[in-house]
């Protein structure tokens, strides 16, 4: 009786697993192909180079924005044949993840997944989404998958060169922008659960490199490797940051933003450097780096 009940236990545990999963056959047929060929061709290598190597692998990839919201109710969605900058960084990060733990299954991709999307790594309804990426950077450190890069305390050029300038996060645009999220329209615990969560993230004061040091090479922003993440600090009222994508140091002894790219409509290394990307849009402050852990 007891083996019994394990057993309908384990079946109701995988059947609300599935329930609360949203992908198609071709997402979970990729997945496994690229973590097979990450394990025969990269087996051993560094995380940064995993990280490389899925975040190349999925160049040209279609960029399609609220691939997320396709649900009535909050679920994981896993889809590698459409990306925006956010689901494009965590897709390739979730790979790396289960490609580090050696593994090939589509699970195991789905729970690493599911551990960077939502905070504390629990889906608990759309509000435990992390929205925004000063509160995704938050959630995973704490499950200490990533680490924020903040410069040299001990530089001679000043403290945390080059992460010299200081952003107050301040956040409420999702609020204030209700109409914009069909998952918080007409629901009011989820508006103030999401507004409680933006509250919570408020008030701290994080580093970035400007705008004006990106034009440099790795002799002064050398800190940032191939395969970090960037996330690009922006000054729009209740936002934190408005892009992400991957760094790649050019041929050009300059950084470029590998990223799903609104402007390209699809995955690209942005032939531009980074620093005259940025000089094309005004709003656009400088960049937080964050790593995933070796």
């Amino acid at each position: 009786m007891r083996l019994l009940t394990s057993i309908i236990a384990l079946l109701l545990a995988c059947v609300g697993s599935r329930a609360q999963l949203t992908y198609q056959a071709e997402d979970s047929i990729r997945v496994e192909s690229l973590l097979s060929r990450a394990a025969s061709q990269h087996a051993g290598s560094e995380t940064a180079q995993l990280v490389m190597f899925f975040a190349q692998e999925l160049q040209g990839v279609p960029y399609v924005a609220k691939t997320l919201e396709v649900n009535s109710r909050e679920k994981l969605v896993v889809n590698l044949r459409e990306l925006d900058c956010t689901t494009y960084v965590e897709t390739v990060l979730a790979l790396a993840l289960t490609a580090r733990h050696d593994s090939w299954r589509f699970a195991d991709y789905c729970r690493w997944l599911r551990k960077l999307r939502y905070s504390a790594g629990v889906l608990d309804g759309y509000a435990s989404r992390n929205h925004y990426f000063s509160q995704w950077i938050t959630s995973n450190e704490h499950q200490g998958l990533v680490t924020e890069l903040v410069g040299d305390a001990a530089d001679s050029r000043g403290a945390y060169y080059p992460f010299v300038e200081l952003q107050c996060i301040q956040l409420n645009w999702m609020t204030t922008h209700v109409s914009s999220y069909p998952m918080m329209v007409g629901r009011t615990a989820v508006i103030e659960r999401v507004r409680r969560a933006e509250q919570a993230a408020s008030g701290t004061t994080v580093h970035y490199i400007p705008r004006r040091l990106l034009n440099r090479g790795k002799a002064d922003i050398g800190c940032v490797h191939d395969g970090d993440v960037l996330a690009i600090v922006t000054n729009k009222s209740g936002l934190d940051t408005s892009h992400l994508g991957f760094a790649v140091w050019g041929s050009d002894g300059q950084l470029h933003l590998l990223n799903a790219s609104q402007i390209h409509k699809k995955v690209v290394l942005e032939p531009m450097t980074l620093a005259t990307y940025m000089s094309k849009h005004p709003t656009q402050l400088g960049v937080r780096a964050v790593r995933l852990k070796p």
